[in-house]
């Protein structure tokens, strides 16, 4: 009986900790935006931030779904487009990995303990021709492939 109670206090102690580790005011939450990168410089991303903090991974799945399966490319939700805003540059004008630790995607993924496997295929830097811009710009030329017609409009073959 004894460690009957012992048992459920400590899962009891341990909901009730977890809980409270999971509510971190917005405030208090280091704002993941790097200096130097294009979204740096925006009120929020494509959609409101506190919307794509908790939805962000819907929206890239449908929209994988939608590339993959439909070939509709383009979106405001493609991952290019998300490296292409939240990238940052080194002094020597180099795109710096988005998913490394102290860079945009790889820093919030380690603060939320969630794997970020998204860069395991896709580029973390964008694919460019050319000069890399300014601080606050996109850069002209980042593709991460060529469009390609949706199956809809080729009669859904």
């Amino acid at each position: 009986m004894a460690k009957a109670v012992l048992r459920a206090s400590l899962v009891a102690t341990g909901l009730v900790w977890a809980l409270l580790a999971q509510t971190v005011p917005a405030g208090d939450v280091k704002r993941y935006v790097v200096e130097g990168s294009r979204a740096a410089g925006l009120e929020s991303c494509v959609e409101p931030t506190e919307r794509m903090r908790r939805e962000h991974m819907e929206f890239i799945k449908h929209q994988r779904i939608a590339t993959v399966h439909e070939g509709i490319r383009g979106t405001k939700h493609r991952l290019s487009g998300c490296v292409e805003c939240h990238i940052s540059y080194d002094a020597e004008r180099v795109p710096r990995p988005i998913d490394r630790r102290d860079q945009f995607c790889g820093a919030c993924h380690a603060f939320a303990a969630v794997d970020l496997n998204c860069f395991d295929c896709h580029a973390a830097v964008p694919n460019v021709s050319g000069p890399a811009p300014e601080v606050g710009e996109a850069h002209p030329t980042a593709v991460v492939a060529p469009s390609v017609e949706s199956r809809r409009e080729l009669g859904g073959h």
